[in-house]
């Protein structure tokens, strides 16, 4: 039975809807408002041609300030954080003694010596209380800030009506405002691919800021969508889940769980020659030492069946890999997943049978992610 020990502001509007509340990082989550493949794809279409309105709060939200705020992020992410501006904000990787990944994170760099990272379901939390003990800094885990993700191509026009600089935030940036009276930070970061928005607020200020965005949005499409919406569109913008996509869920068969950087597609995340970082030696040292390989997989001459997790990928009568998680999209007319692949299989052309759960037989080829915007310009576009 899980124990949810975190709670949001917005579960009564979620259960409004029909949300079933289910455990993600200790929160009640609306992980389905309807458990039907209607709501799915009306949802995940709803964010990639029109807006979608999602609560994220089960995000771990911690707070660092004082002088030695930056070396503690610096410890435990393998980001160079001196080059973090202020009002600026970037992906990371964390990693553990053996340089293997425990968790990922942004880094929200807010003012001089006052910083936020924002975790999931790994042990970022820990790494940071523990490299924070003795030092000049305060740790502080803030449940009270809550998060909602406004994903898709209006939600700069909603946004813009109340805030007309949003259009000029770039990327990754951060904004300091209001937003419909309440006090708010917003940034332009997601996990959706997507063009969007992440709106912290205070946890009394959630259901007023939630019911606003919806109301002002009601004619142009936007909607509330479900949780697990976030699936479908990570696959086609290659955004990796943990631990979906890892060994804590797929193990290996003569190793221990835990999988490294470089097998992940992750090595983007440690800041050039960086070192000093938990892991590090043994980082660099995993490097050509992959025992397999994240990549894409796609369903050969425009099959439209749903890979299923757990499905197994075979090249020629020897298994190579495993579906962790599949896409059957008819707006993008394709049928899309992620694997976990043998090297030697992730090739971008390489054929492969993917065998169903029930024994169907798929073909397929191996291609390289993301399939959804390939070049980053829908995410990444300003005005």
């Amino acid at each position: 039975m899980a124990i949810l020990w975190r709670h949001s502001a917005l579960a009564h509007r979620h259960a409004e809807i029909g949300g079933e509340l289910e455990d993600w990082n200790g929160m009640g989550t609306a992980w389905f408002y309807d458990d039907t493949p209607e709501r799915a794809k009306a949802d995940y279409e709803a964010i990639r041609t029109k807006a979608g309105l999602m609560d994220v709060s089960g995000l771990k939200k911690v707070h660092l300030v004082g002088p030695d705020a930056a070396y503690v992020i610096d410890r435990v992410t393998t980001r160079n954080v001196e080059k973090i501006a202020p009002g600026r904000s970037t992906y990371a990787s964390m990693l553990n003694a053996d340089g293997k990944f425990v968790d990922d994170c942004i880094i929200y760099h807010l003012s001089v010596n006052t910083w936020l990272v924002v975790h999931g379901t790994g042990i970022g939390m820990e790494q940071l209380t523990t490299v924070a003990a003795g030092k000049n800094v305060s740790v502080l885990f803030d449940d009270d800030l809550h998060d909602m993700s406004l994903q898709g191509p209006v939600s700069v026009d909603l946004l813009a009506a109340e805030i007309p600089a949003i259009r000029d935030l770039a990327y990754f940036g951060i904004m300091q405002t209001r937003l419909f009276g309440r006090d708010v930070m917003i940034s332009r970061t997601g996990y959706t691919g997507e063009r969007g928005y992440e709106i912290f607020c205070r946890g009394k200020d959630a259901t007023h800021l939630w019911d606003s965005i919806l109301n002002a949005g009601k004619d142009m499409g936007v909607r509330p969508v479900q949780f697990s919406t976030l699936d479908m569109l990570r696959i086609e913008s290659y955004l990796l889940f943990y631990p979906g996509d890892n060994s804590e869920t797929f193990p290996f068969d003569n190793d221990l769980c835990g999988d490294t950087i470089w097998e992940l597609g992750l090595e983007f995340t440690v800041s050039p020659g960086k070192t000093g970082f938990i892991g590090a030696e043994n980082h660099y040292a995993l490097e050509g030492k992959e025992r397999f390989k994240i990549y894409g997989v796609q369903l050969s001459d425009g099959g439209m069946a749903q890979m299923d997790m757990g499905a197994r990928i075979m090249q020629e009568g020897k298994d190579v890999g495993v579906i962790t998680y599949g896409l059957s999209s008819d707006l993008n007319n394709y049928s899309v997943a992620i694997a976990r692949l043998d090297p030697s299989a992730a090739k971008a052309g390489t054929k492969l049978t993917v065998v169903q759960l029930d024994g169907t037989e798929l073909a397929a080829t191996a291609e390289e992610m993301p399939f959804y915007d390939q070049d980053k310009k829908v995410r990444t576009a300003k005005g």
